[in-house]
């Protein structure tokens, strides 16, 4: 039976676990957690903050293994299950996750938390109906609710509603004016201009010295926006450099060994991969390979505007089929490549097939913008002969610079330094060129700018390249109503085709490091 006291040692180990979760320190709240554990492993209350400490941590395995045990001692206890349910969540269990959050809002409908809990993993789980009115409920309890407020503004930039987004944004501010996730939303709008009352604002909020990282970098980020909208270039890159330097204090990018992975997905593929055994398998996949910001979801977008393609923006499914065969064969990838049958490329082909069926529930054809398709082209002519490949870029220089303007919401850590992003986009450019040489009937070159010019003529060879037939809607595509995932560029792709977003020119000489180190 679990214990119901502690003794007053294990009693003030529980308390400073608390206070060290309250600040966000999980690291000082782990051990003393791990000793009232020790003296009473089934003490509810302590199997919930270890819980939270491993997911704050981020491990969410052992989160959702400690947080399971204090839930069967507290089945109807809304915080320990709604903290379950996210916890099952983040480590893949989404049907089991949805289980405990949909149960928090029965066992407390009127708590604005455990609606905002179930709205946020229903959004990040694409279900958006039900995810808005989740919010919505959170909301009409607490309209003070700034997290669930900025999520709804999210779902309505998704489905091209910049106006309601634009309000929300703005509601969130009203109510906490110095909130950088409600900033960082309006500047990632990128269509809705920042005054100069906005940048005078979010100059002042930058002067609190108690702001955390995170959020200098968001606030750093909308400035630059702000004061570029005020065609204040020197001042805007200024802020920029800033939020940029912050940023890569806080991740993990190694230059050289991304180069050196990129030369050895080139040289295991120098050699001819097997005859496929099936060269039409995978037919119904375009997928489209390039760099952030180069153009991938307007040229996605024109595609899903067509009545036989579905857009499904940047799924994982990919690099989830590679990654596995690597952990079966206990190689990374490429280092397995050479070893693979006809066969084996089959079986993982149909494997993609398989996971991506829920693409091709409505319309035939769909695409796949993941962002790392341009290193795997090789892997994708071996595994689906049959697909076609959009090799989508844009000049090196507004390529690079439109990355290191966006503070993106995970991974591409190689955009926030300059060299960092020329040697980047040097090794990008040599791989893509070397597939366009290797399979120059395969793979369709497509260059932003040319597209962006020409848009019908551009747009029929798009889809001829697709064996698609001509549909008037694509030359419109920003009158198609649908779900963009990639939040930097819903609200860019409402607008009609423009020729005129360039934006390094305005910042030739902050960029002259960058110019010269690309193509080197």
């Amino acid at each position: 039976m679990p214990p119901t006291s502690l003794s007053p040692a294990a009693r003030q180990w529980l308390s400073e676990a608390g206070r060290a979760l309250s600040e966000g320190r999980a690291d000082l709240a782990e051990q003393p957690l791990r000793r009232v554990l020790a003296e009473a492993p089934g003490f509810a209350n302590a199997l919930f903050l270890y819980g939270i400490a491993c997911q704050m941590r981020g491990d969410s395995i052992t989160a959702a293994e400690y947080l399971r045990k204090a839930a069967k001692q507290r089945p109807d206890d809304p915080s320990t299950l709604t903290t379950l349910g996210g916890a099952l969540y983040d480590s893949g269990a989404t049907d089991e996750a949805f289980v405990y959050l949909r149960r928090a809002t029965e066992l407390a409908p009127k708590q604005a938390s455990t609606w905002y809990n179930l709205g946020k993993a229903l959004k990040l789980h694409w279900q958006l109906d039900e995810a808005a009115d989740a919010l919505q409920r959170a909301l009409n309890l607490d309209e003070r609710h700034i997290a669930a407020r900025n999520t709804l503004a999210d779902i309505f930039t998704i489905r091209g509603n910049i106006p309601d987004a634009v309000a929300q944004y703005r509601k969130s501010l009203a109510l906490q004016p110095d909130q950088a996730q409600a900033w960082q939303g309006l500047a990632n709008l990128k269509t809705e201009p920042l005054t100069l009352a906005d940048a005078g604002q979010i100059h002042h909020i930058l002067q609190n010295q108690q702001l955390s990282n995170d959020d200098r970098i968001s606030l750093g980020f909308s400035l630059y926006k702000a004061l570029e909208d005020q065609r204040d270039y020197a001042g805007a890159f200024q802020a920029l450099l800033e939020a940029n330097a912050l940023k890569r204090q806080l991740v993990q990018w190694d230059a050289v060994a991304g180069h050196g992975h990129v030369d050895a997905i080139a040289n295991v593929f120098r050699d001819p991969s097997p005859v496929p055994l099936d060269p039409v398998l995978g037919h119904e996949v375009i997928f489209i390979a390039s760099l952030p910001r180069s153009g991938s979801t307007l040229v996605e977008h024109i595609l899903a505007s067509h009545p036989l393609v579905e857009g499904a923006n940047e799924i994982s499914d990919l690099s989830q089929v590679l990654d596995e065969e690597s952990k079966r064969r206990g190689k990374e990838f490429p280092h397995w490549v050479p070893d693979a049958s006809a066969e084996d490329w089959a079986r993982l082909g149909k494997d993609y097939l398989a996971r991506t069926a829920r693409w091709r529930t409505k319309r035939p054809y769909f695409t796949d913008k993941g962002l790392l398709n341009w290193q795997w082209v090789g892997a994708i002519r071996a595994m689906l002969p049959g697909a076609k490949i959009i090799n989508c870029h844009r000049d090196p220089v507004e390529t690079c610079f439109a990355c290191y303007r966006q503070l993106f919401s995970e991974g591409i850590h190689f955009s926030y330094d300059l060299e960092d992003l020329a040697s980047y986009y040097n090794d990008y450019q040599c791989l893509s060129d070397y597939w366009q040489e290797r399979y120059p009937d395969q793979m369709l070159d497509l260059a932003y700018e040319t597209l962006v010019q020409e848009p019908e003529a551009q747009i029929r060879r798009l889809l001829a390249f697709c064996q698609l037939p001509f549909d008037v809607a694509c030359l419109s595509p920003h009158q198609t109503q649908r779900e963009v995932h990639s939040t930097a560029s819903a609200a860019q792709v409402r607008q009609p085709i423009r020729g005129d977003t360039a934006r390094s020119p305005r910042y030739q000489d902050f960029l002259k490091p960058l110019i010269q180190r690309l193509n080197r």
